[in-house]
């Protein structure tokens, strides 16, 4: 018996040795495993919690602001919020938002719906760039799950009037058309990274703040005065609705420093509502359309046969009968213009005239001089979808057909910019300014004309606008007038049309010391009126009048109009 409880004392004993170094034991473990977490592992531990409860956001950083020469806003970037959902959470926490969708006027099914599509995301936007009233009245809701975020929405102050120059940007203010799209990198902000600690649903539960301040992007400063640009917009506008033309463009240059003053297309479209955008309304004409220039080019190759040495001011040129037969085409005048000297040519607009001094000077000469002048060859302003153009292709064995139709602009194709550019060398003495898009200073201009030769054919361009000139309608009140009228025939499917043009005039005031070069293109005009002198000229006149008057420059011609257009 004193055995058996031997044993049972030893076995409850070895038990209880037993149980005291297992617990020794786990509590030795544990400790280690503490000492472990709470001091070797301290730093990496941290880590990993915030990693899974921290969140960085990126911070929209603000657009620079497009500004015309005088510092008027073209675009400018305007804080708005977005509202956003947490779906995860609403879903989870079943949270009425009926509320929300009463304020957007969303249906409530498809709202859940979207909900329940998305319950495995933390963020999806639900309407972006709301009106300031309408985002205080969801921020007061208090909807857990719903929340307001700060972006910016462009606006466009000219509306329609720049579109085609300034262009647009998407929702999240990335560049698409004009210098929007042209100088998106130069708008472009760099964005900042805000921090805030969320919990395992993706609540916010503490806004940690800014870590990286978002850097604004760089202002640009276009060429283009607002005030002109206003003008030309409205005059170009009134005339194709007058006309019934399918549209027109009109550009206007600096002739020292080549800048840009204006540049207008129509149709047009407003940035600010692009809800029923129309494609065709976003092209930039004067930069994307190409044209053939008709009788606008025609100075040009008096120019050329000056230089050449070919004729001098007093050469007469037999136009008589007003045909002339070349090859199997025979070219005609209006009229028979009998003899002509080289201004005559240019007043009576003469394509006998002007086909007589190719056909002499050669096509491979003619071309290399339109060449120079930068007709067929992209300007390179920078802005998006600029057309080369097209001169016939240089060759050694040029016809006298070839030749003659290049004289008065058949077989070329240019833009409305290029031939502003052309006649921006002829107003400034010969010399080629770069064309800018942008203000800046001008920068050294290149030799093409000699300048006596230059103010020569200028001084005759003044009699196309005289009551003997084609352009008689050009004329503005109180200061001398240079240019020249076009009208060619557009091109269609089976070749020339007879019944379709293109309207042109491209003018240079004042005469006696050139400022500005104006050209306008009015795309196939319809009704009585269709020559360039009938439907272009006159815009000329109007825009260049009023243009005058707000650049301060002062009258040359004194006369009663003139003195009641200036009071």
């Amino acid at each position: 018996m004193a055995s058996k409880n031997q044993y049972a004392n030893s076995e409850n004993g070895w038990r209880h040795y037993t149980v005291m170094v297992l617990g020794l034991a786990l509590f030795a473990i544990l400790a280690v495993r503490l000492t472990q977490l709470q001091v070797l592992q301290t730093d990496f531990l941290q880590g990993e919690g915030e990693r899974r409860a921290v969140r960085d956001h990126s911070l929209q950083a603000f657009r620079g602001m497009v500004v015309d020469r005088n510092g008027e806003p073209l675009a400018v970037s305007t804080p708005v919020k977005s509202v956003w959902l947490n779906p995860k959470q609403i879903v989870q926490d079943n949270i009425d938002i009926r509320p929300l969708a009463q304020y957007l006027k969303l249906d409530v099914k498809q709202l859940l719906n979207k909900l329940k599509s998305n319950s495995h995301k933390e963020f999806v936007y639900l309407q972006r760039h709301l009106n300031p009233l309408l985002a205080k009245k969801i921020e007061d809701l208090k909807l857990p799950g719903v929340g307001l975020q700060q972006e910016f929405k462009r606006f466009y102050p000219a509306a329609e009037v720049a579109s085609h120059v300034v262009g647009f940007t998407n929702i999240d203010e990335q560049g698409l058309e004009g210098v929007e799209l042209a100088y998106d990198e130069w708008l472009q902000g760099t964005p900042g990274k805000g921090r805030m600690v969320k919990d395992r649903l993706g609540r916010l539960i503490k806004d940690l703040g800014v870590i990286q301040p978002a850097q604004a992007g760089n202002e640009l400063m276009l060429s283009i005065d607002l005030r002109l640009q206003y003008q030309a917009y409205r005059e170009l506008k009134a005339s194709v609705a007058q006309h019934g033309a399918k549209g027109g463009a009109l550009i206007m240059v600096d002739v020292r420093s080549g800048e840009i003053l204006a540049m207008v297309n129509q149709p047009s479209y407003n940035p600010n509502n692009r809800a029923a955008l129309n494609v065709a309304a976003v092209r930039n004409r004067s930069v994307t359309d190409i044209i053939e220039p008709g009788s606008t080019v025609k100075p040009f190759t008096v120019v050329a046969a000056l230089m050449a040495g070919q004729v001098t001011e007093q050469t007469i040129i037999n136009t008589h009968p007003g045909t002339l037969r070349v090859g199997s085409k025979t070219i005609r005048d209006h009229r028979d213009y009998g003899k002509l000297d080289i201004e005559g040519i240019l007043i009576k607009s003469s394509n006998v005239g002007v086909s007589k001094l190719a056909i002499e000077l050669g096509g491979d000469n003619l071309w290399a001089h339109y060449q120079a002048l930068g007709l067929g060859k992209p300007v390179g302003i920078g802005l998006p979808g600029e057309h080369g153009g097209k001169v016939a292709v240089l060759s050694n064995r040029w016809s006298r057909l070839q030749s003659a139709t290049l004289a008065y602009g058949y077989g070329l194709a240019v833009t409305p910019l290029q031939l502003a550019q052309a006649y921006q060398v002829l107003a400034n003495g010969g010399l080629k300014q770069p064309l800018s898009i942008l203000h800046k200073d001008p920068e050294a201009g290149e030799r093409v004309i000699p300048e006596d030769i230059a103010n020569k054919v200028l001084a005759m361009l003044q009699g196309v606008v005289s009551n003997k000139g084609t352009a008689r309608r050009a004329k503005v009140d109180g200061y001398k007038v240079a240019g020249k009228t076009g009208t060619a025939h557009k091109v269609g499917r089976q070749g020339y049309e007879d019944d379709h043009y293109s309207a042109l005039f491209a003018g240079i005031a004042p005469a006696n010391d050139p400022k500005i070069v104006t050209v306008v293109v009015v795309d196939d005009p319809s009704g009585r009126e269709y020559y360039g002198g009938e439907v272009a000229a006159p815009i000329f006149s109007r825009v260049t009048q009023a243009s005058l008057r707000l650049l301060k420059v002062p009258p040359t011609e004194i006369d009663d109009n003139t003195v009641a257009g200036h009071l």
